[in-house]
């Protein structure tokens, strides 16, 4: 059964309207060709996430999410994704954007690339910003 999780690590953090969510993540996945099979979103804050990036990564900086891809089966989505509410906030401030419509847009980045899509270069950031906003306008 395809499963969409929210969990917390180090922090309180609820995210309102979390069925709308699971549903527009769901159908951004079937848009895009895939099957979802089990996709976790852990909510935490910058120094957990910090932890996560030097532990697993080897960077040593603040980032506002971090996906890991468990799947072994092609166009199967299968993994986890941190996000970290402190740096969703601050960039929602510097946005102007509600603390909500900023994680949207995290959430969704996380899954982009669950999906495929890199960030690295120009061109694929400018690809990935794209998609994001075409998947944002999407939600309910």
């Amino acid at each position: 059964m395809p499963k969409i999780n929210f969990f917390t690590e180090d922090i309180n953090y609820n995210l309102k309207g979390k069925n709308a969510v699971k549903a527009w993540i769901k159908e951004t996945i079937a848009q895009e060709g895939y099957q979802l099979n089990e996709l976790n979103f852990i909510f935490c804050s910058d120094e957990y996430l910090l932890r996560v990036n030097q532990d697993f990564l080897q960077h040593d900086y603040y980032t506002d999410v971090i996906t890991f891809d468990n799947s072994e089966e092609l166009k199967t989505i299968l993994g986890d994704i941190f996000i970290s509410i402190d740096r969703v906030k601050d960039n929602a401030k510097q946005n102007k954007a509600s603390t909500h419509d900023e994680l949207c847009r995290i959430i969704i980045h996380g899954t982009l690339h669950l999906l495929g899509y890199k960030d690295k270069t120009k061109k694929a950031k400018t690809e990935m910003t794209a998609k994001e906003d075409f998947y944002l306008v999407k939600r309910t």
